[in-house]
């Protein structure tokens, strides 16, 4: 990463940093843009240079983990099979989560908190994260020269996976602390996933 880049960098999270610590403080709804531009000491037009709005900051971690999914995914033998694709992509993704910096960490968790903590933005989350699995239905259906608006398999494939890595977060229930913690109890997930397709296999051992 050049100094440019390295520069860019630095303000986005400082932006990210400002606004969760504003929602957080004064409630999502009550925070402007304009105050989170200040409390970083760069103007709304430069806010937008990063984020398109209040949403997509809450959203940012979201946003940036398909990126990493669809690249990952992109990547894949074009004969492997599809379901396999897919998991070996999440688990690209988890990595990115599992490598994360103790600063990375906290913003995670206090976006977690403002979601968990804001129904229109809990809801905001279930609508983005359809849209994800919309779009890799897309990708699935083209390495298997399917067309997504007639074939359900891609749908399923898809369906399966993601409802596998929502296992891995909410499964058991107690709340995750760590990163650490989150990509084991992910990666738990997917083995299990893995295992069920095989034939005679005891799901319960």
């Amino acid at each position: 990463m050049g100094l440019r880049e390295r520069k860019k960098e630095k303000t986005r999270l400082a932006i990210l940093d400002a606004a969760l610590d504003l929602f957080l403080e004064q409630g999502y709804e009550m925070t402007t843009v304009e105050q989170i531009a200040g409390s970083v000491e760069i103007s709304a037009r430069t806010f937008f240079r990063y984020f398109t709005g209040k949403e997509h900051v809450v959203l940012w971690f979201h946003d940036h983990s398909e990126e990493v999914l669809t690249e990952a995914l992109l990547h894949r033998p074009d004969d492997e099979p599809p379901f396999t694709s897919l998991l070996q992509a999440l688990r690209v993704m988890m990595r990115e989560f599992n490598d994360a910096t103790p600063d990375d960490t906290e913003r995670f968790m206090k976006m977690q908190r403002l979601i968990e903590s804001n129904p229109a933005l809990a809801g905001r989350s279930i609508a983005r994260g359809v849209e994800t699995e919309r779009r890799l239905a897309v990708e699935v259906a083209r390495r298997q020269g399917l067309d997504p608006a007639v074939h359900q398999l891609p749908h399923m494939v898809v369906a399966y996976a993601m409802a596998t890595v929502r296992v891995g977060f909410e499964c058991p229930r107690p709340k995750i602390t760590s990163m650490g913690e989150m990509f084991d109890r992910v990666e738990a997930a997917l083995t299990l996933a893995e295992r069920s397709f095989r034939p005679g296999w005891d799901l319960a051992g």
